[in-house]
């Protein structure tokens, strides 16, 4: 429905000053903070997409998903018996195997999430991006991150872009699918909002700020932007669209930035890994660092902690 964005017009200054507002909200405290970074602990999409990637670094990263915070922290907050576990464990398709096997043999459920469709530059034919995913969710993976063609926004073919989009629906199955923006190469947040109506319109069942691989990734003014189009969304269609900022947050405090921005733009039936994922690879361990200090009143030497 070209409709809906052929007049979008995005007021940038206001848009960067309520970002900076909301990097001087006040951040939580004690328990609530402890309580908000398990929170967050539940939404990560633990993940590693390194071009020296193996069986065994795969294999360590899925043990890690399935106990995030060590047993005796968890006792120490009363949340040892609530099943926390990352959202899902996020890897190249050459890699999927490794992580369902791996996943498999611990007793674990948690989904294997499988980047795709070109990634991270999305400049490769069509019907090799389709390739890609289908051999992805036959190697087991159960959520796919495509990636779209950047040229396709920068030229403003949006009827392409949302054939293309439709058709890695089409190939995901019924795994469900993240379509990335990489919104720092859009040009503009006018983009970023067009772009992401076009991905909810093509059926994207999350869209995701960035690859992780860009200059800019993940920031608060694109989120904002991004959560917007989500709402103007759900309230022309009744369906909730997630949404997953990725790419550059690595510390517990901005990791509570954006589940308070989310809370405070969407509202609290989006926090959930249904609707919301951190895309992240050291993220997690600054959380556990911090619940760490929360319980013992000091930090973890670095072998105190498991690596993912």
């Amino acid at each position: 429905e070209l409709g809906w964005i052929s007049k979008v017009y995005v007021n940038r200054p206001a848009v960067t000053r309520h970002a900076e507002q909301i990097k001087k909200w006040k951040t939580v405290k004690g328990n609530w903070q402890a309580a908000w970074l398990l929170k967050a602990v539940t939404c990560i999409d633990l993940t590693t997409l390194s071009g020296d990637d193996t069986p065994s670094n795969v294999q360590r990263l899925c043990l890690k998903a399935k106990r995030p915070i060590r047993e005796d922290l968890l006792k120490a907050l009363d949340m040892h018996d609530k099943g926390i576990t990352v959202a899902a464990v996020c890897v190249y398709p050459a890699r999927v195997s490794d992580a369902v096997n791996t996943l498999k043999a611990a007793g674990c459920d948690i989904p294997v999430a499988s980047v795709a469709a070109g990634f991270p530059s999305g400049q490769t034919p069509l019907e090799t991006k389709l390739a890609e995913i289908r051999l992805a969710v036959e190697y087991g993976a159960r959520e796919i991150d495509i990636v779209i063609s950047r040229s396709l926004v920068l030229t403003g073919q949006w009827e392409d872009l949302y054939e293309e989009i439709r058709l890695c629906r089409a190939a995901c199955g019924e795994a469900h699918m993240k379509t990335i923006l990489a919104t720092g190469e859009l040009g503009s947040l006018a983009n970023v909002y067009k772009a992401s109506m076009i991905a909810m319109m093509a059926g994207s069942d999350f869209i995701k700020t960035s690859t992780g691989k860009e200059v800019e990734n993940a920031t608060l003014p694109v989120g904002i932007v991004m959560m917007r189009a989500i709402k103007e969304y759900y309230w022309q269609t009744g369906y909730k669209v997630g949404f997953k900022p990725a790419g550059g947050i690595r510390t517990a405090k901005e990791a509570i930035t954006w589940l308070m921005l989310v809370k405070d733009e969407l509202g609290v039936e989006w926090l959930t890994p249904e609707l919301f994922r951190l895309g992240a690879s050291s993220l997690l361990g600054d959380i556990e660092q911090q619940i760490f200090y929360h319980v013992t009143g000091s930090y973890a030497l670095q072998h105190e902690l498991a690596m993912a």
